[in-house]
This record gives C-alpha cells, sequence and structure tokens, in this order.
C-alpha cells in the first residue's frame, strides 16, 4: 500500500513539473512548434532551439508540453529569431521540455539533471530531423540562451561525424559561452574567424563596457566570441555606423521599432565578451532576476539583427560557392 501511495505522489509530481521519463514523440506533428518539412526552392534548413520562456512558478522545472501559455511563449520567442533565418531556409523547431527560470537559480550541479531532462528531447528531435526530413540537405544549426546551450551539447555529441560537419552551413549559438578548453576537447568543432567561413560556431554574449561578471561568463571563465559589425574576433572596436540595423521584434515576427547605427560593439579580449558603448542599462534593463544590470542578453540578437541576417546569408552563398574548400586546399 506504501509503495503505491509513493508511486502515486511521484506521478503527481511528475505531472507538476512537466517531468517526464522519456523523450517526446517527434513523429507527432504537435510536439513542433515549426515543421517545414514539405518541398522547397530554399536551399537549406534551421534546426532552431527557443531561448528560455519558462518564468512563473518556481516548481515548473521543466516545461510541460500540455501547459497551453507555455506553448503560446514558446512560439512567441521563436518568433522574435526566426525572421533573422528563415529568408532561404525551411525551418524547424521543436517543443521541448526546456528547463525553467528557477533552475538557473540552483547550484550548477542541481540545476544540470533538468537541463539534462530538456537536452532529452532536443537531441531526439534532432534525430528525428535528421533521420526524417534532412535528406542530406545543407543545414544551420541555431538557437538562443538555454536554446544556445543545447546546440552546443548537439554539436559535441553528434559533430565528430564527418557527414554531419560537411552539411552544416554554420551553427549561430548565440547568448551562451563557448571557450577554448571546450573546444579542444571537442577537436572537430570550429569557431567562427570572420564573416564567410562555414562550418563554424559564431556566438557572442553582449555587455556594457563596464560590467567584470555575469552567469554566463563568470569570474575567471574567458568566453570565445566573434563582433556581428566587423566579424573579428580580436580587440578591434565596430563603430556604430556598421550597426545595419537594430530591430525589437513582437511575438508575432513582426519589427516594431528599427534603429540603425544603434550601437557600436568590441570584443573584451579578458572575458570574451561583447561590449556595446553606446547604449546604457537604464535605456535596456537586463529584465531578468539572474542577471545584474549591464547584461544586455535579451538584446544579442535584436541589437544586430539585420547584421546577423546579413551574415546568415553570405555563410549560405559561401557554403554553396565552395571557397572555404577552396581556401583549404590553400
Amino acid at each position: 500500500m506504501r509503495k503505491a501511495v509513493v508511486f502515486f505522489l511521484a506521478l503527481l509530481l511528475c505531472a507538476a513539473t512537466g517531468w517526464r521519463a522519456e523523450a517526446a514523440d517527434y513523429s507527432r506533428p504537435e510536439n513542433w512548434a515549426y515543421c517545414e518539412s514539405g518541398e522547397s526552392e530554399k536551399p537549406v534548413d534551421v534546426f532552431f532551439v527557443c531561448p528560455l520562456v519558462l518564468f512563473g512558478n518556481p516548481e515548473n522545472r521543466n516545461m510541460d508540453f500540455a501547459d497551453t501559455q507555455a506553448r503560446a511563449n514558446f512560439v512567441g520567442a521563436v518568433n522574435m529569431e526566426r525572421g533573422i533565418y528563415d529568408a532561404d531556409a525551411r525551418f524547424f523547431a521543436p517543443y521541448y521540455g526546456m528547463a525553467g527560470l528557477s533552475v538557473y537559480e540552483m547550484p550548477e550541479a542541481e540545476g544540470e539533471k533538468y537541463l539534462k531532462l530538456a537536452y532529452k528531447d532536443v537531441r531526439a528531435a534532432f534525430l528525428y530531423y535528421l533521420a526524417k526530413y534532412n535528406d542530406g540537405r545543407p543545414f544551420i544549426l541555431a538557437g538562443f540562451s538555454q536554446g544556445a546551450d543545447h546546440v552546443l551539447r548537439l554539436m559535441k555529441e553528434f559533430f565528430r561525424d564527418e557527414e554531419l560537419q560537411d552539411n552544416l552551413v554554420a551553427a549561430y549559438p548565440i547568448g551562451w559561452r563557448v571557450t577554448v578548453e571546450e573546444l579542444r576537447a571537442a577537436p572537430y568543432l570550429h569557431f567562427a574567424e570572420g564573416e564567410r567561413d562555414t562550418g563554424v560556431i559564431v556566438t557572442f554574449n553582449t555587455e556594457e563596457p563596464s560590467l567584470a561578471w555575469s552567469p554566463i561568463i563568470p569570474e575567471g571563465v574567458r568566453a570565445l566570441a566573434i563582433n556581428p559589425l566587423n566579424w573579428r574576433t580580436d580587440w578591434k572596436e565596430a563603430d556604430k555606423s556598421l550597426n545595419k540595423g537594430a530591430c525589437f521584434v513582437d511575438v508575432s515576427g513582426n519589427i516594431v521599432k528599427e534603429i540603425p547605427h544603434l550601437t557600436g560593439a568590441y570584443i573584451d579580449m579578458k572575458r570574451g565578451a561583447l561590449k556595446a558603448p553606446d547604449v546604457s542599462p537604464e535605456a535596456y534593463p537586463s529584465g531578468l532576476s539572474i542577471f545584474p544590470q549591464g547584461v544586455y542578453h535579451i538584446y544579442d540578437y535584436q541589437f544586430f539583427y539585420r547584421n546577423l541576417q546579413e551574415n546568415v546569408a553570405a555563410r549560405i552563398e559561401a557554403y554553396f560557392s565552395g571557397e572555404n574548400e577552396e581556401d583549404d586546399a590553400a
């Protein structure tokens, strides 16, 4: 009798937290926010992993697929970045049991179990995409924040495979750190060095100039970064005149405000943070309780929207021109 009660209580806890023992079934269309699987003249695919949208109840450790509000927030968050990627690409974005904000308020070791549960879904969705939809097509991996973390987990696990490497146009796990140590441990992964190299990782984390610490780049950590205004990985500052348009996008994907030349950017070579010198924390607050003021994390895509949009097109063009293969041969 006691075992039955314990089992029943465990079921209630699973229902309350969204926890599932098995990964979601991605043969079911309702488990995809976007699944543009039909024939298309678009030459590549994008597999996109949504950022964190699970706020509120601290007991919501992982997103419950039956939570209609969470699903709506999920689609809205995807829409805010989708326009950067989908002009020349079929778009795929799975729902997954993302970890909630409360997970990031835990000690890292404790929170990791919920991130692993989230990754289990992302992994299953990616494998289903490869098996059923990809058909050898070139693709882009992209994500933001927690979604970027999961993109990097996918790359570490699967990109020893040379066919996957060959089909990767680029990965954009923006808003999460990548370190030299991680790349040494996974030498089959390569960080971007310029505007048009392919098969590489493109990422950065934006802050105000005086900030010396953030949860994404903690004290003692140096991240890698590329500047989305001049596509350099060194200290060279890019003037705001190079910023082709900061775009602020609503949950339907509509650009509601565009500001050319909003801010320049440079890389802090000590920490690897991307510094934005022409905006202020008062005008652009951090927005999340886990971030100190001066962390521009939620604006990573928005501050550099047009430059990123242009860069996706440039890397697709470079991929099909074979220019990086020629560089390798030389």
